[in-house]
């Protein structure tokens, strides 16, 4: 069998990087619409996936597009396959902003006494 008939049979899914935080590692979910099995409104049902990132090309927000693979540790049987959408870049982290509020109201409270 040749490589490319394998890579064709592999499941792929499409989804966001909620965390880049782990070594070689990424957080991704799949965000999916399917109608409710009695009710019949559709509902949003989201699954989180832990995916190899050997070059650490995925950053947090990205959209990408992961591979089924082998097991590479308890969680991850997925692989990076590639970056369909690089996030928007802000500057600062939601950390930082804490951070800062967190020194404003430090302010506030000294001026107070």
């Amino acid at each position: 069998m040749s490589e490319t008939n394998q890579d064709a049979k592999k499941n792929e899914k499409i989804g966001q990087v909620l965390s880049n935080k782990m070594a070689k590692t990424i957080v991704v979910e799949v965000t999916r619409r399917v109608p409710h099995p009695i009710y019949k409104r559709i509902i949003t049902k989201r699954s989180k996936f832990y995916a190899h990132d050997e070059q650490g090309a995925a950053k947090s927000g990205d959209t990408v597009r992961i591979v089924e693979a082998r097991p590479m540790s308890r969680l991850k049987r997925w692989t990076l396959g590639e970056v369909l959408r690089q996030a928007v870049d802000v500057g600062s982290t939601p950390a930082d902003r804490s951070r800062e509020a967190m020194k404003s109201v430090k302010k506030v409270a000294k001026k107070k006494k």
